[in-house]
């Protein structure tokens, strides 16, 4: 098992480092160049690069996963990907992405686009919160630990 982070954005790379290495797991972070930093990674810890494109992050990391491996993500659409592929997918907020709550998530992110685009307004994500830190380190302590 390996677990991939969509890294760009995820609030909770350290956390997934930090646990991981308790695990002995391998991390693999996934970041466009425009988030390139020299900085050195922990022992277990590989980042790759992809082009800026919208989602080069997401192919990648589809590419690279097999069955079993975990993704951390927030995008629904990656979730969706990764769940075919038989992998195990975590949101940052502390839930599971199974296959029967990801039809219910991308059709909320369809009606939403579909209502920007026809002039309303919508809600944006919450703020990320220590309640919401607590919670995921504590799901992937658990799906690590059933491993």
């Amino acid at each position: 098992m390996k677990i991939y982070v969509d890294a760009d954005a995820s609030p909770v790379k350290d956390i997934v480092i930090e646990e991981a290495n308790k695990a002995g797991i391998p991390v693999v972070l996934v970041k466009s160049f425009s988030h390139y930093t020299p900085a050195e990674q922990p022992d277990g810890v590989e980042t790759i690069y992809v082009d800026t494109g919208a989602e080069a992050a997401d192919y990648r990391i589809i590419k690279m996963t097999e069955q079993e491996d975990m993704i951390i993500t927030q995008d629904y659409g990656l979730a969706s990907l990764g769940l075919a592929k038989g992998c195990i997918v975590l949101h940052h907020k502390g839930f599971v992405y199974t296959n029967d709550n990801i039809d219910r998530l991308l059709q909320t992110r369809y009606l939403s686009a579909m209502a920007r685009k026809s002039g309303k307004r919508t809600k944006g994500p919450k703020p990320f919160t220590d309640e919401d830190r607590k919670k995921f380190r504590e799901l992937l302590k658990k799906v690590i630990g059933g491993q």
